[in-house]
């Protein structure tokens, strides 16, 4: 075979450093971002962060000799040392600042710390300390304690609690009994029970003899507790020889305990979310701005910078790598979230009369149509929708919560399934208790109003909005 040289030219997509870097930093989450910026910022000298609170300077333009550069802040200062040994002396005293103090001569404000919740442990235990029961009763309670849920159950059986304990202290489960008897009486009522129905008793004993239905009530969480939570009423009336009137009473008086005793004194902490945009209305225009909380501010380090220009040490080289990084990273995250912005007005544009009327005018929205609204691609759009949010005079919405399927109407139009299920949410507040209504009667009234929507779609739709089938919405 003879060897010939041919030349052929072909295009190719490569994947370089700084794109992959940008593509990763806008997938990020605003908290994900801020710790990825603090690896770089670890890793980096020549990258900082500009917490300066003076008149950010302007931005010198590409190629000219002052380097920069910022996400959302100005450039570093041009002197980083301290100008003065009296700057050096403020690092190092224990008074404080003039102007730490405040105008009444205290000092200023330490940190608030968030307040200690006691676990629910710890306040039986505090009751515990507080009785008058033996030392071998007070292991037994505090045995007991240590078995409990976070909801206030004993989690475990008093037999499996027993086979747990050393045998050598002989634990009977008669002795177990009366433990438990004495946990059960620590507040909050309920606490120690081993299953809902001895929970409500509980709490059902506590109550003054006299209480409206007590009787009842009690009679209804001893064996037919099933039956009250499927609404079958017409079998608790027939059972328990009691009417309407009273069956209501005794619903409405266990409807009123707390099922979840311990569930107060849980350590589940509250997370908030940080909105990446602000949708305002001015001047009966929407208009949408960049979060500067979420912004960081960063910039390149002022004196680094001078020292790779005028080439004082043998390891500019590595200086300089590291400095086109810092470079791409500040562009990077100023284009993350020029992109986020761009995305989030075209947003607020299609679904303007959301912000206006609620989510029953919200229109249907997929992520094409932003996409080529925008030139950008519908992986990108996707990206930028994904654990990104926007705070609206609505409340805070992630940006994915515009798009959706839709359905037909009669006109040859189209409803977005969140506008379906906001419908469905008003006919089912302000049906008759009695006469609740079916997925098959919504269906049909919404058939009505032009939009067609099958059965079984609308009990899709119930389930999303965790609103219980026709047989237990229906009250007495």
């Amino acid at each position: 075979m003879k060897q010939t040289l041919q030349l052929k030219l072909s295009q190719q997509l490569t994947l370089t450093p700084q794109l992959q870097q940008s593509i990763r930093l806008l997938q990020l989450s605003t908290l994900e971002l801020n710790q990825e910026l603090e690896k770089f910022l670890m890793e980096n000298p020549l990258l900082e962060r500009d917490d300066a609170e003076s008149e950010p300077a302007a931005v010198p333009p590409n190629g000219s000799g002052s380097e920069e550069y910022v996400a959302g802040a100005a450039e570093a200062p041009a002197s980083e040392a301290p100008a003065s040994d009296a700057a050096d002396t403020d690092w190092f005293t224990d008074a404080p600042s003039a102007a730490a103090r405040r105008e009444d001569g205290e000092d200023a404000d330490y940190p608030q710390l968030a307040a200690c919740t006691p676990t629910l442990s710890d306040y039986l235990m505090g009751q515990l300390a507080l009785t008058q029961l033996s030392e071998r009763d007070k292991s037994l309670v505090n045995t007991l304690i240590a078995a409990l849920d976070e909801g206030g159950y004993l989690s475990q059986s008093l037999e499996e609690i027993i086979d747990m304990l050393p045998p050598e202290l002989e634990v009977g489960l008669d002795e177990l009994h009366i433990a438990l008897h004495h946990l059960q009486s620590f507040d909050p009522t309920g606490v120690g029970a081993r299953a809902p129905a001895e929970c409500l008793e509980l709490q059902l004993k506590a109550l003054p003899p006299d209480t409206p239905a007590r009787e009842l009530a009690l009679s209804i969480v001893h064996g037919h507790l099933e039956a009250l939570a499927a609404h079958d009423f017409a079998r608790l009336k027939r059972q328990l020889h009691c009417d309407e009137e009273d069956l209501r009473c005794a619903q409405h008086l266990i409807q009123s305990l707390n099922p979840h005793p311990g569930a107060e004194y849980s350590t589940n902490e509250t997370r908030y979310i940080v909105p990446d945009v602000i949708v305002k209305k001015v001047k009966n225009a929407w208009t949408v701005s960049l979060n500067p909380d979420a912004m960081p501010k960063l910039r390149i380090n002022r004196m680094y910078a001078d020292i790779l220009r005028n080439k004082q040490y043998a390891s500019s080289a590595q200086m300089s790598n590291q400095l086109q990084e810092a470079r791409w990273l500040i562009k990077n995250v100023q284009q993350r979230f020029e992109t986020i912005l761009r995305v989030a007005q075209a947003i607020v544009e299609q679904q303007r009369h959301f912000f206006e009327h609620g989510e029953v005018a919200m229109r249907p929205l997929v992520l094409r149509e932003i996409a080529e609204t925008l030139g950008l691609h519908e992986s990108t759009v996707s990206r930028v929708t994904t654990q990104k949010f926007m705070a609206t005079p609505r409340g805070i919405f992630e940006l994915k919560y515009f798009f959706g399927s839709h359905v037909a109407t009669e006109t040859g139009g189209a409803c977005s399934a969140t506008a379906i299920r906001a419908l469905l949410k008003q006919l089912v507040q302000a049906e008759d208790g009695k006469k609740p209504l079916s997925d098959s009667k919504i269906a049909q009234i919404l058939g009505e109003q032009g939009i067609v929507v099958a059965r079984r779609t609308i009990a899709k739709y119930r389930e999303s909005l965790n609103i219980p089938p026709v047989s237990l919405r229906k009250s007495l």
